[in-house]
């Protein structure tokens, strides 16, 4: 395991772009710590403990992982959800994520985030984001990151085989689905831990360029420069 380095200038090739959206396009800490603050108050919690370990993962497992014996977990997630639909300040792209997409073919890239499609959508709008065309949000998938379903879903949806695909992600949880998904990964920013072996790290988007290229075989494919 190797902590992240700063980067060298460094090149992927690959057909399609599978991004995370909270902590790798959108930064909405503010709201998250507000909103598990909130929950956490209620209940007695460790609030550090739930925003060390909750990142990443899909609101009805972290509910689930805290909330006391006997407490109804599709209300609370359901609560949970409504708070955080109605407070979007504070929330902002990452620096050069706006750049980025646009840069990208709308056809290749994919949205694979644990938030429902409404607060997905929500958040995107607030950071000044457009939506994928391609979107994998929490209620298509049977099975949260760090398992790699979602991001093995969205690679379908664009036709494209793992190997083909590149992965940003910035929480433990998400690096770990892009793994197991067998998709290069690139973390971003200070909070993915500590990485598996051939995971590159970069701190945002502003250094990050890509461009359209054909292959051997007269295909399309998009050179990163990281």
């Amino acid at each position: 395991m190797n902590l992240p380095a700063p980067a060298a200038t460094r090149t992927l090739i690959c057909r399609a772009v599978l991004f995370d959206m909270d902590g790798t396009l959108v930064d909405s800490t503010a709201v998250v710590e507000q909103v598990w603050g909130e929950f956490a108050g209620r209940y007695g919690l460790d609030i550090a403990e739930i925003l060390r370990t909750s990142h990443g993962i899909q609101a009805a497992d972290t509910v689930r992982r805290f909330a006391p014996a006997g407490a109804d977990v599709v209300a609370l997630t359901e609560e949970l959800g409504a708070m955080e639909r109605v407070r979007t300040t504070g929330i902002v792209a990452l620096p050069g994520a706006a750049a980025l997409l646009r840069s990208l073919p709308a056809e290749a890239v994919a949205l694979v985030t644990s938030a429902d499609r409404i607060l997905a959508d929500i958040r995107m709008d607030a950071a000044g984001l457009a939506m994928p065309a391609a979107a994998v949000t929490a209620e298509m998938v049977t099975r949260g990151k760090p398992h790699p379903e979602g991001y093995l879903t969205a690679a379908g949806l664009l036709g494209v085989e793992p190997q083909d695909a590149v992965v940003f992600e910035d929480a433990p949880a998400g690096i770990a689905a892009g793994v197991a998904a067998g998709i290069r990964t690139v973390a971003v920013g200070p909070n993915t831990g500590p990485l598996p072996d051939g995971v590159l790290h970069i701190p945002d988007y502003r250094a990050v360029t890509a461009a359209m290229e054909t292959d051997t075989a007269g295909k399309q494919v998009i050179s990163f420069r990281l």
